[in-house]
């Protein structure tokens, strides 16, 4: 093979393919896998009709795991083009790399420029390439807080929340203009243990201690690929058309790569063709178990009432209790489904919400296992519903807890006064200026806001306390976020571990060798997003116009902040929005940013 055609193959990312005549050795088979943009936890709506509708999470487990066991495959390569990955994404794939290693095989990760996510995934690796001329930096974990009190007062806007928990720091964006000693305390201890786990990732993968560690992080915090080598963060320098070369001075032999794992499904439905078309309208997806299989039940996003939605403020999506209490109903239906696991990515939301969904977990587990597995937060409303479970797996770096409530709204009066709008108020019924846009609350009204949030507090502890029995309320409740190792010692969870060891622990436990997976809620036809799609028309116009309004604000803030960094805004607004609604929320304290 020509060092031309080599180059192509593998810029393209296809599986070569070389004569070897009957004298030759025989090529070292390897895998190539590539990882764009933000994995999903759930397939896509039109997954179900055969086409790709991106990577979820644990499709890209499943195919680095389908290496393992190619007895004709010694190593992987994991090309990184602007993948968007957070720390769990990274821990999940990460140990199934480790898995790969076990089997003695080797993996080897390539990027343009290595920053914090892309050295944590490569020190699962066997060895880290760098594009020549690209850069590294280590520098370490940074976290910005605003807080909006002398803003609000200088537009005109009173904010008035109030919180039951004195380490949940809801309301201090909107409160304070510092953190509170409890809130330092608690975020503080937070950022402590997110960089103590980063900082073990690193050193057990690339083989360093504390010391060498600190030097890398304190001269590679803007690194040429030299200095990076120098440091011990890279293995080598290549450029992308000669890999070949350098996996060959690494295997001893010619390598090719004969098993390409990237996702390059495609519709088979010709759209130029309208019996094609039509056909696709009136097909209708299979979502019913045929053979022992284990349900994933998803919840992943800010957390509603109703029906769930892909079109939340910025966009994004949301979690109805509705949807979710349908899909339970439709699991307990099928005696096929012989276990489940509930997979939570979510800052909380709506305490209502929670409480509906909660109680459908607690209906469900009457008939069959109900496992928890927890992505990247399972916080406030996400730890209700996780407790509903009997068995919660996290990271080591997912966010659990935020035991706590909080409600509030922001006055709008002082703001219309500088805007000179006049604002007609009529009221009937004795409570009916409780979510007056004009005025905070009275004493009277927070009074009874309060002693509503406190019944909603003691439902939520109550919850905790049935659902982890012999929990701590004193260490774990009041508002406080952990990472995985800590919950674990205080008994909030019960295991570390990622989705994949959730369900093949329950498959195990349901003495189940052979078994199917199925993601719900279920896909939805072609007709009914139809149909969803002409009734937003139809019943929010203006919604539309909003979402049209934000979209180049959206776009702009994904830029700025970076894809992965925008979802964690979005859902956290996404989140507080339900404000609007009820006045009570179960939702994680702020926004947390880190670069």
């Amino acid at each position: 093979m020509s060092l031309i055609t080599r180059s192509l193959a593998c810029v393209a990312g296809l599986v070569s393919q070389v004569a070897v005549s009957g004298a030759a050795a025989q090529p070292v088979g390897l895998a190539w896998l590539e990882l764009s943009g933000t994995p999903t936890q759930q397939p896509g709506p039109f997954a179900w009709l055969g086409g790709s509708e991106g990577d979820t999470l644990r499709s890209l487990v499943e195919r680095i795991d389908e290496v393992a066991y190619h007895d004709d495959i010694e190593g992987l390569v994991i090309r990184l083009k602007d993948a968007a990955l957070d720390v769990t994404h990274i821990e999940e794939l990460g140990q199934a790399m480790l898995r790969i290693r076990e089997a003695g095989k080797k993996i080897h990760v390539f990027a343009e420029n290595y920053a914090n996510p892309e050295l944590l995934l490569g020190s699962f690796a066997d060895s880290i390439l760098i594009q020549s001329g690209g850069n590294v930096s280590l520098s370490g974990l940074h976290m910005e807080e605003m807080y909006l009190r002398d803003t609000f007062t200088w537009i005109g806007m009173n904010p008035d929340y109030v919180q039951i928990g004195d380490y949940k720091g809801a309301d201090e964006m909107m409160m304070k203009t510092q953190p509170s000693p409890a809130w330092e305390q608690n975020i503080s201890g937070l950022l402590d243990a997110m960089y103590g786990t980063m900082r073990q990732i690193i050193m057990d993968g690339r083989n360093m201690d504390d010391q060498q560690l600190d030097r890398a992080m304190s001269d590679g915090w803007w690194a040429n690929e030299a200095e990076a080598i120098s440091l011990g963060l890279i293995d080598a320098a290549v450029d992308l058309p000669t890999i070949y070369d350098h996996l060959e001075t690494i295997y001893g032999s010619e390598v090719e790569f004969t098993l390409d794992l990237n996702d390059d499904t495609s519709s088979s439905f010709d759209m130029a063709n309208p019996f094609a078309f039509f056909s696709i309208l009136s097909k209708k997806p299979s979502h019913t178990a045929t053979s022992p299989t284990i349900a994933i039940l998803h919840i992943d996003g800010a957390i509603v009432d109703g029906e769930s939605s892909s079109g939340g403020f910025l966009g994004g999506s949301s979690v109805g209790s509705r949807t979710i209490r349908n899909a339970i109903e439709d699991i307990l239906e099928q005696d096929m489904i012989k276990g489940v696991v509930v997979r939570i990515d979510s800052p909380g939301g709506s305490a209502i919400a929670s409480e509906v969904i909660w109680q459908g977990l607690q209906r469900l587990a009457e008939e069959k296992p109900v496992w928890v597995s927890v992505g990247s937060m399972a916080a406030s409303g996400g730890y209700y519903i996780a407790v509903g479970g009997q068995r919660i797996y996290a990271n080591p770096s997912s966010i659990v807890g935020s035991i706590g409530v909080v409600g509030g709204k922001i006055a709008m009066g002082g703001l219309y006064d500088k805007l000179h709008i006049n604002v007609v108020e009529r009221s009937r019924g004795p409570r009916s200026e409780l979510l007056s846009s004009t005025r905070p609350w009275s004493d009277v009204e927070r009074a009874l806001i309060r002693d509503r949030m406190k019944q909603t507090y003691d439902q939520f502890t109550s919850r905790v306390s049935s659902g982890r029995p012999g929990i701590d309320l004193g260490r774990t409740a009041e508002g406080r976020l952990f990472l995985g190792e800590q919950a674990l010692d205080l008994n909030m969870i019960d295991a570390i571990g990622g989705l994949d060891d959730a369900i093949h622990e329950l498959a195990a436990d349901l003495d189940l060798d052979d078994f199917e997976i199925m993601d719900f809620p279920g896909p939805k036809s072609i007709t009914d997003l139809i149909d969803e799609m002409l009734g937003g028309f139809v019943k929010a116009p203006a919604g539309l116009s909003t979402q049209a309004t934000l979209a180049p604000i959206a776009g702009t803030l994904r830029e700025l902040l970076g894809e992965r960094r925008f979802e964690v805004l979005r859902d956290a607004i996404n989140a507080n929005m339900q404000l609007r609604r009820e006045p009570v929320l179960l939702t994680s304290p702020r926004v947390l940013l880190f670069r």
